[in-house]
């Protein structure tokens, strides 16, 4: 991103924002404070060892997981709450069902493991959410189908099932079905871990892309040549707590923190 583009993005109201965010699993601590501001159009990559809590902050950010603490706000509108003032307090109050799937469906998610349906098409994974949750006819879903899955390069696999594809096709199979309920914010779960080595590029390229379009993107994984290319602010977590942030190229070639040279000494 340019430093002109940056300039605009932080004037905008930011596509993420997290404040002061805590998270318990029982008596574990597993997000002590996370403060995160992630601009319209950037790309943040998180990293970190695994058990810092990288994966539940996504989760928590499209509501997957509950929060105990802290504020979430998308597109400046306060996830799974809604601020009431009552007596010169401000009390938070719990959304609908229905309020809280709105707040959900415009935030596409990417999981390590594909969870695509076994006994649907390509196709037919990438209509079913449009059809049953946006009420889509099927012609027009079939025609957006298509298109996404051209888009990912899947155009002559329409009608093959996951059991057919290998796991880097079923990986874009699943970009693409979370593209069809078009989110204005897409998350990724270290994507490309439970790939064979040799299908991971094809989905990195797949991701490339949708960054290239503007989408905006949080993406956790162990990738650092993405992280490099494509990310506009790199996150190191560790223990639940941001370590250590900023440019990619920066904090890989030059880690400020004991904690964040120690891992990446490990890795790189």
């Amino acid at each position: 991103m340019s430093t002109s583009t940056s300039a605009s993005a932080a004037a905008e109201t930011p596509k993420v924002e997290i404040s002061d965010l805590h998270k318990f699993f029982g008596e574990l601590h597993v997000l002590r404070g996370i403060d995160l501001i992630v601009p319209p159009g950037s790309v943040t990559v998180l990293i970190g060892p695994s058990g810092s809590g990288k994966s539940t902050l996504l989760r928590c950010i499209n509501e997957l997981e509950s929060i105990d603490a802290g504020r979430i706000r998308v597109d400046g509108e306060l996830i799974g709450m809604r601020e009431v003032e009552r007596g010169g307090r401000t009390e938070l109050h719990a959304l609908s069902d229905k309020a809280r799937a709105a707040q959900r469906a415009k935030i596409g998610m990417v999981f390590q493991r594909f969870n695509l349906f076994p006994h649907m098409t390509a196709l037919e994974n990438v209509m079913e959410a449009p059809v049953q949750v946006k009420k889509m006819p099927k012609d027009r879903a079939r025609k957006r189908g298509i298109e996404l899955l051209e888009r990912v390069g899947l155009g002559d696999r329409l009608e093959h099932y996951p059991s057919q594809l290998s796991g880097g096709q079923q990986q874009r199979v699943a970009i693409a079905r979370a593209l069809a309920m078009d989110p204005e914010l897409m998350l990724f779960d270290e994507p490309t871990s439970a790939l064979d080595p040799e299908l991971v590029g094809e989905v990195l390229q797949v991701m490339k892309d949708l960054a290239t379009s503007g989408m905006t993107m949080v993406v956790v994984t162990h990738e650092m040549g993405f992280a490099r290319e494509v990310g506009d602010q790199l996150i190191f977590m560790d223990g639940g707590v941001i370590c250590e942030s900023g440019d990619p190229v920066d904090v890989l070639d030059n880690p400020q923190v004991e904690r964040t040279r120690a891992f990446l000494s490990s890795v790189l």
